[in-house]
């Protein structure tokens, strides 16, 4: 779907590019059985949001700093011993998937599309990526502690 079929306070088209990176990241934190190489595991869940977004989007520090918080959370839960119990695994796996989450919240409040992003169809240049009353799916809009 084009800009024009989209009105202003809308979404950029890119806005479902970020809701499927997020979906996907996901999918691959939810999917993580260790062992597995810890430098495959950040690479991995953050891949489909720097070929989706990443490039798409104006540089803002708050969306890179949240990408930044998904590859710690995703290298402290490759590096949990299985031996710490399944518990341990588990809360490691909660804390990744919430550093997808901000981080999808991240790109639809504040990024911006850039050039890159209009050439390619997904809004306008300088458009929002997500509507600016965006707060998340119904009731799930996190704040960090």
């Amino acid at each position: 779907m084009g800009e024009t079929a989209r009105g202003p306070g809308m979404d950029a088209e890119l806005a479902d590019h970020v809701r499927a990176a997020a979906a996907a990241a996901r999918r691959h934190a939810l999917a993580f059985r260790a062992p597995v190489d810890k430098d495959a595991l950040p690479w991995s869940v953050i891949e489909a949001f720097d070929a989706r977004v990443r490039g798409h989007v104006e540089r803002d520090r708050r969306i890179e700093e949240e990408r930044d918080r998904v590859l710690i959370a995703a290298v402290n839960l490759a590096e949990t011993p299985g031996e710490e119990g399944e518990g341990a695994v588990a809360a490691a796996r909660a804390d990744l998937v919430d550093a997808i989450d901000y981080l999808e919240q991240a790109v639809l409040r504040f990024g911006v599309v850039n050039r890159q992003g209009a050439k390619l169809g997904h809004g306008a240049y300088g458009q929002p990526v997500g509507a600016r009353d965006w707060r998340g799916p119904r009731g799930a809009a996190k704040t960090r502690p």
